[in-house]
């Protein structure tokens, strides 16, 4: 059994290969002609033949599985929980959400990561783009300009405590 260490780059030259191989008795190109194991009659192609190297994950799909319709939501944020042991759902993360408005997928966007998470229905005022009641906006004084809109929960979240810290946050509507 003759050992032959090869040094390849990307710009080894073809030729100098395919002699190589040819000195030693293989097809340059890789390709052998065979014949069958179980008719013993040749098989009427040439078949690429050279090493193989497979290599077991020990993590298996049927343990991996898991998928969520329904389940428990966090209290502050009103999203699905996180992990598999605790029922949650899948985190549709920052570069899965690029990947998505890179494609045009508006509509799974908008499905992912509101509908299907946490989205709510406050009232807003038109005038004066703050949050308020359903029947009035006490910065204006009128039930005139209020409307219902839709938002992520975390939105707003982020908007309340804004304001907790004395940062006002306002929303401008616009017809639709």
């Amino acid at each position: 059994m003759l050992h032959l260490v090869l040094r390849a780059r990307a710009l080894t030259l073809k030729h100098r290969t395919f002699r190589t191989l040819i000195s030693h008795g293989f097809a340059p190109t890789g390709k052998e002609y065979l014949t069958s194991g179980i008719t013993g009659e040749p098989i009427e192609s040439y078949i690429f033949c050279g090493p193989i190297y497979y290599q077991k994950l020990k993590h298996m799909v049927v343990d991996k599985m898991h998928a969520r319709a329904r389940g428990p939501r966090m209290l502050l944020t009103r999203q699905p929980t996180e992990g598999r042991a605790k029922e949650g759902g899948l985190r549709l993360g920052e570069m899965e959400r690029d990947c998505l408005v890179a494609y045009g997928a508006s509509n799974l966007l908008l499905e992912r990561l509101m509908l299907s998470s946490d989205v709510c229905n406050p009232n807003v005022c038109r005038k004066c783009g703050l949050f308020c009641r359903p029947d009035w906006c006490k910065l204006c004084s009128s039930a005139e300009w209020v409307t219902n809109i839709r938002l992520p929960y975390a939105c707003k979240l982020l908007f309340q405590e804004m304001q907790a810290m004395n940062v006002t946050c306002k929303l401008s509507l616009a017809e639709r």
